[in-house]
């Protein structure tokens, strides 16, 4: 009985040994987040809106943006990481990541992190314009701020990490020069605290009662708040996106059918399918979400073909 005991304890203890994972690069290319990367893709999407995605000259900027940006997205990662080393060292999960377990030294993410973050904007302003450059100024000082002490503030960290979505989308017509819609950009920002909120309040319900299980802030924040704030964000995102589709419905138009306003019919499904994610408290990152949900996913993608057609006029 005692021999088994002690097996089963081993057994336990097992999963919570540190991964090997690799040497010095694979260290430093983990802590850059190479599943955060797919987030990116919102910088295609004012040129996409616009109809302006596929020329030689929008793709290549629009590559150099995206690679420019997760630059950007890596040197927060790795500053967030050296920063936060010995606390997420106590915590049962972050204790894995590369700076924590030591596989990456402190100094050495420091470093990385502050070239990373000095090279990419100084190349946006050499290879694309100055309001690109400017705009991944701002990211990193509010993210890096973040790191340090906005991501203690009730409701400002919502803020802060909205905003790093609304900028992945704005960053992408700032590069070619396309006017922004106020609708957009409603939608896009009002989205993205959609499924901000959304994952905050499926944290707090997974990890209630477990003490250091979980990010501090969320012990502030009741799930009535965090509900509520998720809510009245898919509310005002279905309302934007509505009044944007509609807006063209003046427009004299070719095409076989209205597609930017039967379009309002695949994103208002998709907002109350991922809604049901969040109202379990199963929403997660929203790249998992929308990957692991069959129904969600071709809903997004009739979603995108009907913008489409819309944009080509068919």
């Amino acid at each position: 009985m005692a021999e088994t005991a002690v097996l089963r304890q081993r057994t336990h203890e097992e999963p919570s040994a540190p991964p090997d994972k690799g040497g010095l690069l694979a260290g430093l290319l983990r802590t850059a987040r190479p599943r955060q990367w797919v987030k990116n893709v919102l910088v295609i999407a004012a040129p996409a809106a616009a109809g302006e995605l596929f020329s030689r000259h929008a793709l290549l900027q629009l590559a150099l943006v995206f690679v420019l940006f997760t630059a950007c997205a890596a040197a927060v990662y790795l500053v967030n990481d050296a920063r936060d080393a010995e606390a997420d060292r106590a915590h049962p999960t972050k204790r894995h990541r590369p700076v924590a377990a030591g596989q990456v030294p402190v100094p050495l993410a420091y470093a990385v992190g502050g070239c990373l973050g000095l090279l990419a904007p100084a190349a946006a302003a050499w290879l694309c314009s100055p309001a690109v450059a400017a705009l991944l100024t701002a990211y990193l000082a509010m993210q890096l701020a973040y790191c340090v002490t906005l991501k203690h503030v009730l409701v400002v960290d919502l803020a802060v990490v909205t905003t790093g979505f609304l900028m992945r989308a704005m960053i992408g017509g700032l590069a070619l020069g396309i006017p922004l819609s106020r609708w957009f950009l409603i939608t896009t920002g009002f989205g993205a605290l959609f499924m901000v909120a959304a994952k905050r309040y499926s944290e707090a319900v997974q990890m209630a009662g477990k003490a250091g299980a979980t990010r501090a802030l969320l012990t502030e924040y009741t799930t009535g708040y965090l509900r509520f704030v998720w809510q009245l964000a898919a509310g005002v995102a279905v309302l934007g996106y509505c009044l944007w589709a509609m807006e063209e419905g003046g427009v004299p138009h070719t095409s076989l059918l209205p597609w930017r306003q039967l379009s309002m019919v695949a994103f208002i499904l998709a907002i109350l399918r991922y809604a049901v994610f969040a109202d379990r408290g199963t929403a997660g990152e929203p790249e998992d979400v929308v990957l692991r949900d069959r129904a969600l996913a071709l809903i997004g993608l009739v979603w995108v073909a009907m913008y489409g057609l819309a944009v080509a006029n068919w």
